[in-house]
């Protein structure tokens, strides 16, 4: 996978995660063909970037913390 369409992916799951759309990790994973390892490594990629994904165990979500 190239620079520019990793980018894209990371925006891609940022969005999703910012819209509440995020269901799973298997399933963003089945839907980009990548194993849920990869995905987890993009998911501290994009916390690297600065950006605030927690997960939520009782919601059983990922969401964007809010600078308060």
């Amino acid at each position: 996978m190239d620079y520019l369409s990793y980018q894209r992916r990371l925006e891609y799951i940022l969005e999703l995660i910012e819209k509440n759309r995020f269901r799973s990790l298997s399933a963003v994973a089945k839907r980009f063909g990548i194993s849920t390892r990869t995905l987890k490594r993009m998911l501290n990629n994009l916390r690297e970037q600065g950006h605030q994904v927690r997960y939520d165990k009782r919601q059983k979500k990922y969401y964007i913390k809010k600078d308060e």
